[in-house]
């Protein structure tokens, strides 16, 4: 009998949020049920010519991740949701992915209460959106941003990697040098998804061998999205 991937009992969630909030963030889940997480430092790309003007569309951004059980997943958007504002314009988004299986950290706490607002499967059909993540090196993410906004995106989140892919190395002075990776998130509507990956792909070339890579993940649920459009 193979079991269902769908039904694993573990989610992640990925918070992207203004430099300094995101220890907060993590803070607040943990009182939920969330056993822990990872900072990563980013910035923001929002295509906006009014944050442009501003000087405001490059902003340091953390991005947290935190695995929980899946049965905690609605309690935690709401009330973080809540505490930190995300429901308005420029206090970050938050947003939830199922995972299969997860090794070396208790995940769940022995006390979480079951979510309301139904199964996985009805998270996931009342969700628009999916995560778009393209990996290019570094100096390649603005033409990502770029090419996404342009085919619809509101813009997206740029982190800081490194790449170790066995044709991605090159010699200096005999020393193998390993080229630095920016990793782009971009949350997109899925009516738009296939429209921004195929800007992307054209734009970095990234079909061509050591160019980058794109993969699409579900998205369960969403906090903090507000359409830039009805702001202007």
């Amino acid at each position: 009998m193979v079991s269902n991937p769908r039904n694993s009992g573990y989610s992640m969630f990925i918070a992207i949020v203004n430099f300094g909030v995101g220890s907060k963030i993590l803070k607040e889940a943990k009182k939920e049920g969330v056993s822990g997480g990872t900072i990563f430092l980013g910035k923001g790309a929002a295509k906006n010519h009014i944050l442009e003007l501003l000087g405001l569309d490059k902003v340091k951004k953390e991005v947290v991740l935190m695995a929980s059980c899946s049965d905690i997943e609605n309690k935690v958007h709401d009330i973080l949701t809540k505490k930190f504002a995300l429901h308005k314009p420029n206090h970050g988004i938050l947003f939830s992915i199922e995972v299969n299986k997860v090794f070396g950290s208790r995940v769940c706490s022995a006390n979480s209460e079951k979510q309301e607002g139904g199964s996985m499967e009805e998270l996931k059909e009342k969700n628009d959106y999916e995560a778009i993540f393209t990996i290019v090196d570094r100096g390649n993410a603005e033409d990502v941003v770029e090419a996404a906004t342009l085919a619809g995106a509101q813009g997206g989140t740029i982190v800081n990697g490194r790449g170790s892919g066995v044709h991605e190395n090159s010699q200096f002075f005999g020393m193998t040098i390993e080229p630095e990776k920016e990793i782009v998130i971009i949350l997109i509507e899925k009516s738009k998804t296939n429209d921004v990956v195929t800007a992307i792909r054209e734009k970095v070339d990234i079909d061509e061998p050591g160019k980058g890579i794109v993969f699409i993940i579900d998205v369960n649920k969403t906090s903090g999205l507000v359409n830039v459009d009805n702001l202007l």
